[in-house]
């Protein structure tokens, strides 16, 4: 529901507040006042295309901003969050809200500057004009000779229909889609695996060549480092070999050749140092612990010559045969890595994920044989799904029509009738197997075209005001807005087009621009554009702002005879009142 709008330098409009009721709202004034530039300013929110000539004369730009009351789940909300304007509101999550609390105000501006730039913003926060226009087109409808028809593309007619045919065709349609998308996944799987036959056989092959090689090196996790290092050893053999011996040697001495020509050895000088303790290690305590210190060391001493005989032993025992085994295995390691790479566990997962992938290649002979069958069972079914569901869009069709042309015949258009088609279709949608399109004829005996040509601006908005009225009841709570919906009527015609925009009322917000006080007299709340002229400047502003109940009795007067102050008017002004009140209370 819209609480508040903003209006500044609007066509004649230089600064306007309206404060929007709900139910029915009434916008009146005299010719040129301005009241077609309310209707303008929704347009602009909606996405409408900006003219710089709707700029104020004098100002730098126009600016419209909308207050409107948005429950959280509504679809306008979830598509301003989807676009990142604005934030879940966690703390509500998974809460229950009353309905009182749910709604929420959503900003809605638009501003035009006189050079034709236009600006737009959403809670705030500038927005491509698309979003605001897509945001706004989920909150309010706009009906006018000027403006886009709510129901004039397909989907909408379908959809409206199908909102008006109730709970049982929603269920199915629900089902129906369901199985649609079911179906085609499936037959996307079926027509991949047929159509790239040829493919999947030559990917086959390559995967099974790769794991051939990658089972026949079996690689080890680890192996590519341990290699690299036994061969880095076998590399240096020989200056490994001497340094172990020289060490060797420097500890416990050569063999007795070498002997002769070398000094004292480790080993030796520790024995000597030992040999000099010995005599005086029962004399002195600090000398006796140091005695034993140099046998452990002579200990660690042998046991270090030992080991590095023995590593010297070990590098005579590798020969050239070795070292070749090993280039040979890296090089076989090495080029797995180079393929599936860089390590030796990513060519082990790569090898995994190649069997489960090779297994489902080699599955697909079943997989045809098996999506075939699954494909041809959900085409049988969805065709009896929407073999029904065109059934039930005929009911409600033939309903709705018959429904829509009972309000024409109220609103002064006793010959016109709207024509809904269900015509089946030879293809499957995921919105059934048929088309819907709604078509008017305004006259007796003309051809009934589609909605939007063969009528004019006023017959159209209340051909459009008879549609609104029977879905109302049907569909989620909005607003609407009217803009010549009363064009070329008068006397009981208009009396009956004020009833059904307060029976429309009930369920939504709605908002018209009218000149009959007829229609003006059942409005809940009404709102004056007054012109005047600014003395000195000679520049034109509207006042716009809601009436009281004798303020209106005054209009009302205005709207019937020109003369606000005139008895006879008023008395009758006053009396439409009353009618339109006694009707109000004996509806609800």
């Amino acid at each position: 529901m819209i609480e508040h709008l903003s209006i500044s330098d609007l066509g004649v409009i230089e600064r306007a507040e309206l404060e929007l009721a709900p139910g029915f709202n009434v916008v009146t004034g005299e010719t040129g006042a301005g009241k077609t530039m309310v209707v303008t300013a929704f347009g602009l929110l909606l996405g409408a295309r900006a003219e710089a000539s709707t700029v104020r004369s004098g100002a730098a730009k126009a600016a419209v901003d909308a207050e409107i009351l948005v429950p959280r789940d509504h679809p306008a909300r979830a598509k301003a969050q989807e676009s990142g304007v604005l934030m879940d509101d966690a703390e509500h999550a998974g809460e229950a809200v009353p309905e009182a609390e749910g709604d929420e105000p959503l900003l809605l501006g638009r501003a035009v500057s006189a050079k034709g730039r236009s600006r737009a913003t959403l809670s705030g926060r500038a927005v491509p004009i698309s979003l605001l226009g897509g945001v706004g087109a989920e909150l309010v409808t706009v009906h006018g000779q000027s403006d886009q028809l709510r129901l004039k593309t397909a989907s909408a007619q379908r959809a409206a229909l199908d909102t008006y045919a109730g709970r049982q065709g929603a269920q199915l349609l629900t089902h129906y889609q369901e199985t649609f998308e079911s179906f085609q996944r499936q037959k996307a799987e079926l027509e991949d695996i047929t159509a790239n036959e040829l493919e999947r056989r030559r990917e086959a092959e390559q995967l099974q060549r790769a794991l051939e090689t990658i089972d026949r090196v079996d690689p080890q996790p680890g192996e590519d480092e341990k290699l690299k290092a036994e061969s880095m050893r076998l590399d240096n053999l020989e200056s490994l070999r001497d340094a172990a011996r020289t060490a060797q040697t420097a500890l416990s001495g050569g063999d007795a050749a070498e002997v002769l020509e070398q000094g004292p050895n480790a080993a030796e000088l520790l024995e000597s140092a030992a040999q000099a303790l010995t005599s005086v290690t029962d004399q002195d305590q600090e000398l006796a612990e140091i005695s034993r210190q140099i046998g452990e060391v002579s200990t660690l001493l042998t046991d270090a010559a030992s080991q590095l005989g023995i590593y010297a032993a070990g590098l005579d025992d590798a020969g050239p045969e070795r070292v070749a085994e090993i280039h040979s295995r890296r090089a076989e390691i090495d080029k797995l890595l180079r393929l599936y790479g860089p390590e030796v566990t990513d060519v082990l997962v790569w090898a995994e994920e190649a069997r489960q992938r090779l297994e489902t290649l080699h599955s697909d002979s079943d997989r045809i044989e098996e999506l075939t069958d699954a494909v041809q069972q959900a085409e049988a079914h969805l065709w009896e799904q929407a073999q029904e569901l065109t059934r039930i869009r005929g009911e409600a069709a033939q309903r709705l029509a018959e429904g829509v042309g009972t309000e024409l015949a109220a609103l002064a258009m006793p010959q016109a009738r709207i024509v809904i088609q269900v015509e089946p279709t030879d293809q499957l949608s995921r919105h059934g197997a048929d088309s819907v399109d709604f078509l008017l004829s305004p006259h007796s005996g003309a051809e009934p075209l589609p909605l939007g040509k063969g009528a004019s601006g006023g017959e159209l908005s209340r051909v459009m005001l008879a549609l609104e009225v029977v879905l109302a009841e049907q569909q989620k709570a909005g607003t609407f807005i009217f803009d010549e919906v009363d064009a070329g009527v008068g006397g009981k015609a208009a009396v009956q087009i004020g009833k059904r925009l307060a029976a429309l009322a009930r369920h939504a917000q709605v908002i018209v621009v009218t000149h009959l006080p007829q229609v003006a007299a059942y409005a809940d709340n009404h709102i004056r554009v007054h012109k005047t002229s600014e003395s000195g400047g000679g520049v034109t502003a509207s006042d716009v702002r809601a009436l009281a109940h004798e303020e209106r009795v005054g209009e009302l007067a205005r709207m019937l005879a020109g003369q606000e102050d005139s008895s006879s008017a008023r008395a009758h002004a006053a009396e439409l009142l009353d009618t339109a009140a006694q009707e109000a209370a004996a509806s609800q």
